[in-house]
């Protein structure tokens, strides 16, 4: 069975008998866990075996784990600083910013390996242009020559530890002063605009070969009324053809207000595949997921099912081993001297 077009969220700490039947729907490709689904390492982990052997090929885990406000697991990880500490870094020393920021990705990933999930919803390509609260510090910086050095930096450490990366959130939402959980939003540039600045860093990555990228739920009124995520110019124009990107695109999560616009749960998975991703995500749903699985039949496309799969975790790594490695060592070290200087400039 091939991985379907669904990503999906869980209730709570264990499979429920109904969520397991849900995971065996042929629609449905990935999990996606939240903090709501992690008490500690012992509970994670079994978990993610129980939906590691509901089906083969194994379903893939998948997490927001960036660091700083947004990182779902706590007890027993690392605490990452926000991709905003690195972007500091980078003005005083660049050499040391781009550093750390191998630092934190490898960091990220290996400790998310170690429990069995596939891959992180990171980094956040977004440029900080100063206006939306919920990019804020997850940006790494203002300018796109930077966010695209200190992301392509931080993807390395990610794949060296087994984890294909995710940019977001495209074509950029750090522009926008609406949050797209709450409510509409409309970035009112046009094209030309975005196209010299928050396009930069998803050109520049894409050409080094970029697993993944997840749309912004954001309307850019110049170019399309259609949200990003639902805009076959935005994806099919643009990302996949201007820019060449030949990886995995992920809606964002289609319960949030952002979507809205787009109709129905169920219309909203179709809109979003019709417009060019390769899977969808229905998060904090039961009910929403099982309308819209039979609606994502036609959507069968064995071109995405070769995109999905490369998102599944390499060379896993046996967490009882990692504290003693010295590269774990170093890592921990260095993002700890990061908090350090972020404490000294709240000063």
């Amino acid at each position: 069975m091939s991985l379907g077009p669904a990503m999906v969220g869980l209730s709570g700490l264990t499979l429920s008998q109904e969520e397991r039947e849900m995971l065996q729907h042929p629609r449905v490709g990935a999990v996606i866990l939240f903090s709501r689904n992690f008490h500690d390492i012992e509970q994670a982990q079994q978990l993610i075996e129980a939906i590691h052997q509901v089906r083969q090929p194994r379903l893939l885990v998948a997490v927001d784990h960036e660091g700083g406000r947004v990182q779902r697991f706590r007890d027993g990880f690392t605490s990452l600083p926000p991709a905003r500490c690195f972007g500091r870094l980078y003005d005083q020393d660049r050499r040391r910013g781009k550093r750390l920021a191998e630092h934190a990705g490898w960091l990220m990933a290996a400790e998310l390996r170690a429990l069995g999930v596939d891959f992180s919803f990171a980094p956040v390509l977004d440029l900080d242009h100063g206006v939306s609260d919920v990019i804020g510090d997850r940006a790494f910086h203002r300018q796109p020559q930077a966010v695209a050095d200190l992301a392509r930096s931080y993807i390395s450490g990610m794949n060296r530890a087994g984890m294909a990366a995710t940019g977001k959130h495209f074509p950029g939402h750090g522009a926008v002063e609406v949050d797209t959980h709450h409510g509409i939003a409309r970035d009112p540039r046009a094209y030309a605009d975005i196209e010299q600045a928050d396009l930069v860093p998803f050109q520049r990555l894409v050409d080094d070969g970029l697993a993944g990228i997840m749309p912004a739920h954001v309307i850019y009124p110049q170019v399309d009324e259609r949200p990003a995520g639902f805009s076959p110019f935005w994806l099919q124009e643009v990302l996949r053809q201007r820019l060449g990107f030949q990886g995995a695109i992920f809606s964002d999560d289609l319960l949030m207000e952002g979507a809205a616009l787009a109709g129905s749960v169920a219309d909203r998975a179709e809109a979003a595949m019709a417009a060019g991703c390769d899977m969808v995500l229905v998060c904090n749903d039961f009910n929403a997921v099982c309308d819209t699985l039979d609606h994502l039949a036609r959507f069968d496309r064995p071109v995405s099912h070769l995109r999905l799969a490369r998102m599944h975790g390499r060379h896993a790594v046996q967490r009882d081993k990692l504290r003693n490695d010295p590269h774990w060592q170093q890592a921990v070290a260095a993002i700890g001297q990061c908090e350090q200087d972020k404490a000294l400039d709240l000063l």
